[in-house]
């Protein structure tokens, strides 16, 4: 396996990163040894997941997993904050001093571990000044309890008012990026990829797949086997996948696929992971059926006609599906 640079720092991720969001809910515990095992057999050193996961589940699981395995000082772990962790605390959520100090100590405890390697802001808080968030989260890699940090779902403005906030006050900078990027949504190129490349921030994107949709188990005519959950509408994106532009996305990659002898999942992975500035791609898979496939990906190689004929129905830089609303919130002042 091929291994990246994960930004400016000097550690080296795997293409592929396993994410754990659905451990200890879609995918139980025994599974989810098995797809950690098996991922680091395969050569995959990259793990994510989030307090809010399964409201801490998640971790818990997906550390337990690491020490039975034997690998956690040999792995890149990462975790995020921000999301509401007791309904019954008006502190237990957000971007605060506050919660990022308290939200990390309940992290390691359930992941079992002394340090957190790449920990991340799961979503701006405009109303949270980004010096204060930076000055808490320098002062954990400081103590050695966090090693770097990044952010997930901010537009490329306010990365940049992070890496501006970090330099004026001598504080750690975030390394990684961590938007919506897929077939379905390729928004970030507009500015957040072009920015981490001239920054030298890692890109490392959420649903490659579109929460399955591009696995191509969905058929235009309302046949398939895909999961029920976003027929249902049960979904975190803003938008419907079930609309003639999405199907046209996938039928082009079905096509492609048979060509090569390879399924659409396949084809969905190899175009995200090899674009331009993309250090490694979050799957989030439920069985280890399913992450095999994903790591054949890996050996999926895509031509210029191919890629072609994929931007002619999924324009570079263009929504089909509305992922994620951090561009629309306000700035706010952080000096």
């Amino acid at each position: 396996m091929e291994y990246h640079k994960l930004g400016r720092t000097g550690v080296q991720v795997s293409p592929l990163c396993l994410g754990a969001w659905q451990y200890g809910q879609r995918t139980p515990r025994e599974e989810a040894f098995r797809l950690v095992d098996r991922a680091i057999g395969e050569g995959i050193n990259f793990f994510d997941t989030a307090d809010i996961y399964g409201r801490g589940r998640s971790e818990e699981i997906l550390g337990e997993a690491l020490r039975q395995a034997g690998k956690r000082e040999h792995v890149v772990l990462a975790s995020k904050f921000h999301g509401r962790m007791d309904e019954d605390d008006p502190n237990a959520v957000g971007n605060s001093r506050y919660h990022i100090l308290q939200a990390c100590e309940a992290s390691l405890r359930r992941l079992g571990t002394d340090h957190i390697d790449l920990y991340i802001f799961h979503s701006p808080q405009a109303e949270i000044p980004i010096d204060e968030s930076l000055r808490a989260l320098d002062d954990l890699v400081r103590a050695g309890k966090v090693r770097y940090i990044g952010t997930s779902n901010f537009a490329g403005w306010q990365m940049t008012e992070a890496l501006w906030a970090a330099q004026a006050l001598s504080l750690n900078r975030p390394v990684a990026s961590q938007p919506a990027y897929n077939l379905l949504d390729r928004r970030a190129e507009r500015e957040q990829i072009p920015m981490a490349r001239s920054y030298g921030i890692a890109v490392t994107p959420w649903s490659p797949l579109a929460q399955g949709f591009l696995a191509g188990k969905y058929r235009r005519d309302g046949s398939g086997e895909g999961d029920a959950r976003l027929r249902a509408g049960v979904s975190a994106t803003n938008g419907d996948h079930f609309q003639d532009a999405a199907f046209d996305v996938v039928e082009t990659l079905e096509a492609i696929a048979g060509e090569k002898g390879c399924t659409v999942s396949q084809v969905a992975l190899a175009w995200c992971i090899n674009q331009p500035g993309i250090t490694s791609a979050i799957v989030g898979p439920r069985t280890v059926e399913q992450l095999v496939d994903n790591l054949s990906a890996l050996d999926v190689a895509l031509s210029e006609a191919d890629r072609e004929r994929i931007d002619a129905v999924s324009p570079p830089g263009e929504k089909i599906v509305h992922y994620h609303r951090a561009h629309t919130q306000p700035r706010a002042r952080w000096l």
